[in-house]
């Protein structure tokens, strides 16, 4: 049987690292906690799971106090969970048949991560894979009988394990702060830690938000990087930033060019979305109606899954409830009749919708 050390970095958990450890604790063979500043319960709470309790100064840098954690383990697999992750269960008993039937020849196994909607999260999906157990130690492994080569590509197995994510709060102000933080150390920021900075602003950003990376997005998209081929995809979630930050200052020349750079493509429900709720505060009901309905029906999105589902549904409501108002005294009693349905109507669906597995 395989075993197992927990590594879990935490600040100010005392709400729910209990629950957490509760649901693991007899699964892991050994448990580390980093602690990167709790000033709370935290650290007296982890004590009653393991005497392996660390300091690790924040540095606003995920990745420095996980490698540090990591660096503490001393099992033949890592479990990375967050305090505001548990298995219920049925998923202690997957992950127990997990760890009695892992091939050593594993390096890598995902379990699914599945968003609670009760719960405050950034996701886009019910349910998606995710890395969640690593081999501490990877072996490297020759490959193919004639031009060898060194296997470079980790063995991954997904697995039937899912993690629920609960947690007590949401974390966009500090993942925005340190979004910010790492642009301004650096002057640059990874592809992937953009593209998940346009999909946080468009999942859970306020309009201030939006103003504090416009400098950033329209950075990226002055500098070669943007041009590239490769690279089309996040120069068009840039624009999408863009044109949010346009919409809510009213800034129409710069809503007409981020909509129309998205348009030379397949256009987004995001874009959509800013079209139809520009026109929607203009009070031009029946113009936001055509691009609410290309954006819940004719349109993908490609930041925010909510921009092609319930979002564009309720915006539909809300533009036939407001065109049955004005009409009233200038529209027959059936026309009035008909908007209302189809508010209703609307209401119904996007009440219904539900996030998609991955």
């Amino acid at each position: 049987m395989a075993t197992i050390s927990l590594c879990m970095i935490v600040k100010n958990e005392e709400t729910v690292l209990a629950r957490c450890l509760d649901s693991v604790r007899d699964l892991v063979d050994e448990i580390i906690i980093v602690d990167t500043g709790s000033t709370d319960r935290t650290k007296e709470i982890a004590a009653r799971y393991t005497s392996q309790i660390y300091d690790f100064p924040w540095e606003s840098d995920f990745s420095a106090a996980r490698n540090f954690s990591f660096s503490k383990a001393h099992m033949d697999y890592i479990y990375a969970a967050d305090s505001d992750e548990m298995l219920d269960e049925t998923n202690r008993t997957r992950f127990l048949r997990l760890k009695q039937c892992l091939l050593p020849e594993i390096e890598i196994v995902q379990m699914k991560y599945v968003t609670k909607t009760d719960f405050n999260t950034v996701l886009n999906f019910k349910k998606e894979y995710r890395p969640k157990l690593y081999k501490r130690l990877r072996p490297f492994t020759w490959v193919d009988p004639i031009h060898e080569t060194v296997r470079l590509d980790p063995v991954v197995f997904d697995s039937d394990v899912e993690i629920l994510h609960m947690p007590p709060a949401p974390h966009q102000n500090r993942d925005f702060s340190i979004f910010r933080q790492a642009y301004q150390k650096d002057g640059i920021l990874s592809n992937k830690i953009f593209d998940m900075y346009a999909k946080e602003l468009f999942i859970s950003g306020s309009d201030t938000d939006f103003a504090d990376a416009a400098p950033i997005f329209r950075a990226y998209l002055a500098s070669p990087a943007a041009n590239e081929p490769a690279n089309a995809t996040l120069a068009k979630k840039a624009a999408l930033v863009l044109l949010h930050t346009a919409r809510i200052t009213d800034d129409f020349p710069s809503i007409l060019k981020f909509s129309l750079d998205d348009m030379l493509t397949t256009p987004s429900a995001e874009a959509c979305m800013e079209i139809g709720e520009w026109f929607f505060e203009k009070k031009q009901f029946d113009t936001a109606i055509l691009w609410f309905y290309h954006a819940a029906f004719e349109a993908e999105s490609i930041l925010n899954a909510r921009s092609s589902g319930n979002l564009p549904l309720a915006r539909l409501s809300d533009s036939y409830r407001a065109l049955a108002e004005i009409s009233r005294g200038q529209k027959t009693d059936a026309e009035i009749s008909a908007y209302l349905n189809a508010a209703s109507d609307y209401l119904a669906q996007s009440e219904a919708w539900e996030l998609p597995e991955e």
